[in-house]
């Protein structure tokens, strides 16, 4: 009995701290959010571990389809691309910040959590001389070190509704699984980078985000930054 006691604890302390270092509505780690504001018809795209030299493919496509979007930038990728770090806010979109190395932060001091997101704050502010306001966590975990570290750079965390699985699924699949939580409020989140890897195959993101805008824009949604359906200004 003493055993099965035990056991049980310990499962259920390991599904806290799962939850607290990777649920989309835990706090335990700093605020975070995982959909915006319900009362408007409005869903916000965002797109992780960029930029790549692969963004500015995706960027025809939203500029074509009228879909401001937000972009959660790597630090090392930002210093690497500079330029096209710069288009992404030139043409209207959000930069976010996404960390420095895109390590994983779970399970790091919090001296190396802490550094991570400064570092990658102060590269993306130079480079496109906008600070980001919003952060996401690599592989959308937290841990110890990262309240602090946004409370002081005037971060919010975000999570997302869904997530298109877009660096393994083909386009067809990712486009139903999102349409699959389109409500007001919904923030999806895809990949214009892979991990920062260079030259990354985005190929079935941009086809998936092709046929996605259209259909949520048939149905009623307006495409909006991860900001303007958290703090709308209108």
């Amino acid at each position: 009995m003493l055993v099965e006691s035990v056991g049980a604890a310990a499962l259920l302390g390991a599904c806290g701290v799962a939850w607290a270092v990777g649920g989309r509505s835990s706090p335990v780690f700093g605020p975070n959010v995982w959909r915006g504001r319900r009362d408007q018809p409005w869903i916000a795209l965002s797109f992780d571990d960029g930029p790549s030299e692969s963004t500015p493919e995706l960027l025809e496509v939203l500029k074509r389809l009228d879909a401001p979007s937000t972009f959660f930038f790597c630090g090392a990728s930002v210093r690497r691309l500079p330029e096209i770090a710069r288009q992404v806010v030139r043409e209207g979109h959000e930069a976010g910040n996404h960390a420095d190395s895109h390590r994983r932060l779970y399970l790091r001091s919090p001296g190396f959590v802490a550094d991570e997101i400064r570092r990658a704050q102060e590269t993306i502010a130079a480079v496109t001389g906008v600070k980001p306001r919003l952060f996401r966590a690599p592989y959308g975990g937290r841990w110890f070190g990262m309240r602090r570290a946004l409370s002081e750079l005037g971060l919010v965390g975000v999570a997302w509704t869904a997530i298109g699985m877009d660096w393994r699924l083909p386009a067809g699949k990712i486009v139903r699984r999102l349409l699959r939580y389109a409500r007001n409020g919904a923030i999806f989140c895809l990949h214009d980078g892979r991990a920062g890897e260079p030259r990354p195959d985005i190929r079935a993101t941009v086809e998936a985000v092709r046929l996605l805008i259209p259909e949520l824009q048939a149905r009623g949604y307006s495409l909006k930054t991860v900001s303007q359906i958290l703090c709308p200004t209108t």
